[in-house]
């Protein structure tokens, strides 16, 4: 029987493979997940053999994972061209299609939610519910328009808002067309000139009241922040995450210098911080600022801030959007995590700041059936991330190389 053609419906059927990441710590004994429809039943980690009836891909020494969770991307961004200039020239019909053909490529690594935290329009609403149709792309979380003054960063997106009236109004519209987040520009950023990185766009209080409004109505506030002012009042201002989150001064050359009293108030008060590191691997060796962004990453990490690895895809040449599981190896290198520790931060860890922590990042019971299967232990060789075996959306096979030899019927 060919399973990957019957997966997705109300059929009971297995995976199984040699070990099992499950989210939060990893199994070996030949674990098997079962599946009904979009939803995983049950996980059986006893390695006993399942009902004869039960149809089974047992893929061997593999490694079957939840799906990988991209918490900060832009679509409409093409990585090999500049934002700024391509996303102003361009009309909704051209970005939409390339926001659907980056969707799909960022799936085919095994990233099966991605959450967009700027687009045009609000595009990214279409794209979802096509991809909650049909299951062709990943599950795409929305952000629309981040909010920002006018001409400050990204205002080409849309999202200009001054003032404490305007930038509640401009949340209560985002609410209204049923965005999953609220993104706030809390300082400027690289890819809008006459916006500097480290200078705060808004005050504590229009923060303030835009964490109040989206809040009210149960949505996460997540908000762009390079320098530690924009950081600092963010977290003060109460918003869920933090995107960045760099300490950048104005210096020249440019410095990361945390403010340790507001890391400590991340730590305390439970912030995600979306790294945003997550790239393919440079040319030259990791040096300078960059570095020391990664050093402070990894001190954060000891002192209990929640690190989320993100890529902030399509805003650069080495930000393609499948570079997420590169991000999961640098985490495990330059910001010091363990192996597991890296894999959460992707996965379950990458759910829960995206609010989604109760349906996806985990293989568990009830859960969506979001999995990722790679070739060997990842526990072991963290590289093995890369080499991406299958690809399960909703319960249906997207992506793989799975044979007729890997099926059984039981075992």
């Amino acid at each position: 029987m060919n399973i990957s053609k019957s997966a997705g419906s109300d059929q009971l059927w297995g995976l199984r493979a040699t070990r099992l990441f499950d989210g939060e710590r990893f199994h070996p004994g030949s674990p098997l997940v079962l599946f009904r429809g979009n939803t995983i039943e049950a996980v059986d980690l006893s390695g006993a053999d399942p009902a004869d009836s039960i149809p089974v891909e047992d893929l061997g020494d593999a490694t079957i994972l939840p799906g990988l969770v991209d918490a900060h991307t832009h679509l409409a961004f093409d990585p090999a061209q500049d934002a700024f200039h391509q996303v102003q020239a361009d009309d909704d019909a051209a970005l939409l299609a390339r926001m659907r053909r980056h969707a799909q490529q960022a799936l085919r690594a095994g990233i099966t939610t991605l959450r967009d935290l700027g687009d045009r329009n609000y595009l990214a609403l279409d794209l979802r519910d096509q991809f909650t149709a049909d299951a062709s792309g990943p599950e795409i979380l929305v952000a629309g328009p981040p909010i920002t003054p006018t001409r400050g960063h990204c205002w080409f997106l849309g999202g200009e808002a001054d003032g404490l009236d305007g930038v509640t109004a401009a949340a209560r519209e985002r609410i209204a067309r049923g965005v999953d987040a609220v993104k706030i520009m809390a300082t400027g950023g690289a890819t809008t000139p006459g916006t500097a990185l480290h200078e705060s766009q808004y005050t504590l209080a229009e923060l303030r009241a835009v964490v109040e409004v989206a809040h009210q109505a149960g949505t996460l506030v997540t908000a762009h922040a390079h320098g530690g002012g924009g950081i600092a009042d963010a977290v003060a201002a109460g918003a869920d995450g933090i995107e960045h989150g760099f300490f950048l001064t104005g210096d020249t050359p440019r410095r990361a210098e945390p403010d340790w009293a507001t890391v400590a108030a991340l730590a305390e008060r439970g912030v995600f911080v979306g790294t945003t590191t997550a790239r393919r691997p440079p040319a030259e060796p990791v040096q300078g600022t960059t570095l020391r962004v990664r050093t402070n990453f990894a001190r954060m990490h000891r002192e209990g801030v929640k690190l989320v690895c993100s890529s902030d895809a399509g805003v650069g040449p080495l930000k393609t959007h499948d570079c997420l599981p590169y991000g999961i190896l640098e985490f495990s290198t330059l910001l010091e995590h363990t192996n597991t520790e890296a894999l959460v931060a992707a996965t379950s860890l990458a759910a829960e700041s995206c609010g989604v922590g109760g349906r996806k990042g985990r293989i568990a019971a009830g859960y969506d059936a979001d999995v990722l299967v790679v070739a060997g232990d990842v526990q072991r060789d963290l590289t093995s991330i890369l080499d991406v075996r299958a690809v399960y959306r909703a319960g249906a096979l997207t992506s793989g190389v799975l044979d007729e030899s890997t099926q059984t019927a039981g075992r």
